[in-house]
């Protein structure tokens, strides 16, 4: 088998309205396809414009797909070479990384930040689809605010992780609003709430609140060091398929569950790739960060479902997607 044609495409698919009102882009998306002469073809993403990649995906022309070691490629293309791999034996990418554990992901429902009613109204949405936990951008001077809205017009099931993207800076503006937080009972963690060059604030935070405390990490030495640190309840794990494993493997040898984020705001392909990692690791029960149903269209077709706010593990072969190229080029821009 030889790998014939590398593609790269940079689409730009918008937002849903409540979120594109304050982002319009949130970041470049670029798509990856790699044809052999056999028929198959593998996708992935990346985030990032197609020139940061061009150079190494030409560099595959007449290679031999099951030769190369993908976890010794960038990880964009890992994706698509185990996706190839995997049509090649039939087998779903999943199993390249592990038992599968799970048959579905949870995942949550997500808003930037928003003035607290536009919240509460998303919320209600994400409520009536299913989901039950919603991530927010939050800040300090109407997060109490956005909850309460939030509590109202969801129920007292819908729970939040609050991440302020570590705006409310020092611990007693944290351990205030955590305060005036937990009457709700529904926010589920904060996420980097407080500066993250002080591990003893969060640690000391932890001692003044029944919230958990979550840092978003993806190098598996500042895992270990929040461990050791004593300073995190969850883990939000991002970074390369092997950089999740490793981060996680660490997270969980200190019985500290975790959530995904390898995309974000992704497009399927890529929520696809994580919900293949995501089901192999133990620890891994939180709900992820992978969001493509936040925007107005995309890419794949069939094999990624989310119902009850959970992804479906998709079955393969391969990714277990088929991508729609009519999307791919309404939506292209290089």
């Amino acid at each position: 088998m030889k790998i014939t044609q590398v593609d790269l495409f940079e689409v730009e698919i918008p937002l849903i309205p409540p979120i594109a009102k304050y982002f319009p882009k949130i970041y470049e998306i670029t798509l990856c396809r790699i044809q052999t002469d056999e028929g198959l073809e593998g996708w992935s993403e990346y985030n990032g414009p197609p020139a940061v990649q061009q150079e190494k995906a030409a560099s595959y022309l007449g290679q031999d797909p099951l030769a190369l070691d993908p976890f010794a490629q960038p990880d964009c293309f890992t994706c698509a070479l185990l996706d190839i791999t995997g049509q090649a034996f039939g087998i779903p990418v999943h199993r390249f990384f592990g038992q599968k554990l799970r048959d579905q992901v949870p995942v949550s429902y997500w808003s930037c930040h928003m003035e607290p009613h536009e919240t509460a109204a998303e919320a209600e949405v994400g409520a009536s689809k299913g989901f039950k936990n919603h991530k927010l951008k939050a800040r300090s001077w109407d997060i109490v605010e956005t909850v309460r809205l939030m509590k109202e017009a969801a129920g007292p099931d819908y729970t939040v992780t609050v991440d302020p993207n570590t705006e409310f800076r020092l611990l007693h503006i944290a351990a205030r609003i955590a305060s005036e937080l937990e009457p709700f009972g529904t926010v589920s963690a904060f996420e980097d709430p407080v500066l993250k060059n002080n591990f003893d604030w969060y640690r000391l935070l932890r001692e003044k609140t029944n919230i958990p405390m979550a840092l978003h990490m993806g190098d598996p030495v500042g895992v270990l060091k929040a461990l050791k640190a004593e300073c995190i309840d969850y883990g939000n794990i991002g970074g390369t398929s092997v950089q999740v494993r490793k981060a996680a493997a660490l997270a969980e040898a200190a019985d500290v569950p975790c959530w995904v984020q390898m995309g974000g705001v992704c497009l399927g392909v890529l929520a696809a790739y994580s919900v293949h990692v995501q089901c192999t690791i133990p620890n891994a029960t939180l709900p992820c960060d992978e969001l493509p149903f936040m925007r107005v269209a995309d890419v794949v077709e069939d094999g990624l479902v989310v119902e009850e706010g959970h992804f479906k593990v998709p079955e393969g072969p391969g990714l277990g997607i088929k991508v729609n190229m009519e999307v791919v080029e309404k939506y292209r821009v290089a």
